[in-house]
C-alpha cells in the first residue's frame, strides 16, 4: 500500500521491526526523499526573543506578544497563525506568572491535546486508524510494561504538571491511562528541531518521520526548515530497500549504541553496523603500551567515562582532569575522549575562551569525520563552529576552508535551497 503523504515510498510491514517505510524508486544522493510538516510544535523556552514563536525563524527584530509579553512573532501573520496554539499558553502564563514553568514535554502533550480537539486528525491524508483524540498511540509502538520505575515517576510528574498549568484552560483532559500514554509515546517518538549547529530549537510530532524504522548506519538524514522536517538520502536508494534514520547520536561503539537503544526505545538493534561492529576498534582506540591494560581495566575506564560524561558537564578543569586520567589509556581520538573534549568546548565557549575553543574543535573534527556516517550533521555542525570560530579569531583561510567542508555536508543533508545553506554561503562570500 503506498503511503499517499509520501511521494515515493509506502508503508509496508519490517521483518522484526512492524510497521516501516521503504522506497518504490531510486533516490539519488541528497534528493529529498519527503518532508514532514509537524502536527504539533513548541519552540524552547531558552531560544524566545531569537525565533519566531510560529515559524522558527531566526530574526532580531521579532514583536511580542501584547497579553503574555513572552512570545516573539516575524509579524501579524505569524502571531495570528499561533494564536489557536499559543491562546492555551498564553492565558496560563498571565494567571500563573513567574510561577509558570512545565517542562518542554508537558507543553507539546498540551498543545498535542488541544490541536486534535480543536481539528480532529486527517485520516485521509495520513492514512491511519485513528478512532479517537488519542492520535499518537495508533501509529507509534506502545511499551509501556517496559518502562522502568524512575520514567513511570516522571510520566506522572508530568502528568501532574499538565494538570496543575493546564487543567483549568483545557476542557475534558483524558483520564489518567490515555494520559499516561500519549506521554510514554511523545517521550519515545517526540522529533527535537535543531538548528545548524545542532543547538535545540524545539520540541515536535512528526507522523510520517515517525514510520522510519533505525539504523546505525541509516540512508537518509532529517533536517528541519523552520517547522518542517526534510528527510533526505545519504545514500543511494533502491526500490524496495527500506528507508532507515538514526534516532541516536551514532559516534559511540556498538555496546553503547545498543544501551541507548535499549533504555529509549525498548529495542536491540540488529543493523550492519551493530552485527559486524566494523567501527568499533577505531573508535575504542588504546594507547600502544609496554604493558598492555587488561580487559576488565579498559571496561572500568569506559565506565569511569560514561560517568563523568554524565554526571560531570560543569567546569573545564573537571574536564581538563578527566581527559588527563583517561588519557593514560585512550588516544585522542577514542570517542569517550572526543566526548570528554567536546564537553571542554561547550565550557571554551560559555567562557569565552575563544583559542581554547578552537584548540579543542581542531583536535575533534577530523575523528569525528572517520567515526561519523558520511553526510553527519554532527560532523557539519563541528566543521561550522570552528569555521566560525577561525574568523572571530582573524584566521580568514582556515575559516573559509572549514566552511566549505560545512558546506559540502550540508548541501547534502538540508538541501541546496536550504537557508542554512545559503548563510554558510553568504558567511563564505563576505570573507572574498
Amino acid at each position: 500500500m503506498k503511503n499517499e503523504g509520501i511521494e515515493g515510498t509506502e508503508r509496508f510491514q519490517s521483518p522484526g521491526k512492524g510497521n516501516g517505510l521503504r522506497a518504490v524508486r531510486h533516490f539519488a544522493l541528497g534528493e529529498l526523499v519527503f518532508a514532514c510538516p509537524a502536527y504539533s510544535y513548541v519552540l524552547t523556552v531558552n531560544e524566545r526573543g531569537a525565533h519566531c514563536e510560529h515559524c522558527f525563524t531566526r530574526k532580531e527584530d521579532l514583536f511580542k506578544c501584547g497579553k503574555c509579553k513572552q512570545a516573539y512573532y516575524c509579524n501579524i501573520d505569524c502571531q495570528r497563525g499561533d494564536w489557536p496554539m499559543h491562546k492555551l499558553e498564553c492565558v496560563a502564563m498571565c494567571a500563573y506568572g513567574e510561577n509558570w514553568c512545565p517542562s518542554e514535554t508537558v507543553r507539546l502533550v498540551a498543545r498535542v491535546i488541544m490541536k486534535q480537539v480543536k481539528t480532529p486528525f486527517n485520516i485521509q491524508k495520513h492514512r491511519f486508524p485513528f478512532c479517537t483524540w488519542l492520535v499518537l498511540c495508533w501509529f507509534f509502538f506502545s511499551d509501556l510494561d517496559k518502562m522502568d520505575s524512575e520514567k513511570e515517576e516522571m510520566n506522572q510528574a508530568d502528568i501532574a504538571a499538565l494538570h496543575h498549568f493546564y487543567s483549568r484552560h483545557i476542557r475534558d483532559l483524558p483520564d489518567s491511562q490515555a494520559l499516561t500514554e500519549l506521554f510514554a509515546q511523545v517521550n519515545c517518538n517526540g522529533f527535537t528541531i535543531e538548528d545548524e549547529e545542532l543547538s535545540h530549537l524545539g520540541s515536535a510530532v512528526f507522523p510520517d518521520v515517525a514510520l522510519m524504522n533505525h539504523s546505525c548506519s541509516p540512508n537518509v538524514i532529517v533536517t528541519y526548515k523552520g517547522t518542517v522536517a526534510e528527510v533526505r538520502a545519504v545514500k543511494e536508494i533502491n526500490p524496495g530497500e527500506e528507508i532507515f534514520n538514526s534516532y541516536i547520536d551514532l559516534l559511540y561503539p556498538t555496546e553503547d549504541r545498543r544501551e541507548r537503544l535499549l533504555d529509549s526505545y525498548f529495542f536491540t538493534c540488529q543493523c550492519t553496523e551493530c552485527t559486524t561492529k566494523s567501527k568499533d576498534k577505531a573508535k575504542m582506540e588504546i594507547k600502544k603500551l609496554s604493558s598492555p591494560p587488561e580487559t576488565e581495566e579498559i571496561q572500568s575506564m569506559v565506565h569511569y567515562a560514561k560517568n563523568v560524561i554524565e554526571e560531570f558537564r560543569r567546569l573545564l578543569e573537571m574536564c581538563e582532569l578527566s581527559m588527563e586520567k583517561m588519557g593514560a589509556i585512550f588516544t585522542d581520538t577514542n570517542v569517550y575522549m572526543l566526548h570528554m573534549m567536546y564537553q571542554a568546548m561547550g565550557v571554551c565557549l560559555y567562557m569565552q575562551d575563544w583559542d581554547g575553543a578552537m584548540s579543542y574543535g581542531e583536535k575533534i573534527v577530523q575523528p569525528y569525520s572517520v567515526h561519523y556516517p558520511a553526510y553527519s550533521l554532527n560532523v557539519a555542525s563541528m566543521y561550522l563552529k570552528l569555521g566560525r570560530l577561525y574568523l572571530g579569531l582573524e584566521k580568514k583561510a582556515q575559516g573559509v576552508k572549514a566552511l566549505k567542508k560545512a558546506l559540502a555536508v550540508m548541501e547534502v543533508a538540508h538541501g541546496k535551497d536550504h537557508h542554512y545553506v545559503a548563510e554558510v554561503k553568504r558567511e563564505i562570500e563576505e570573507q572574498k
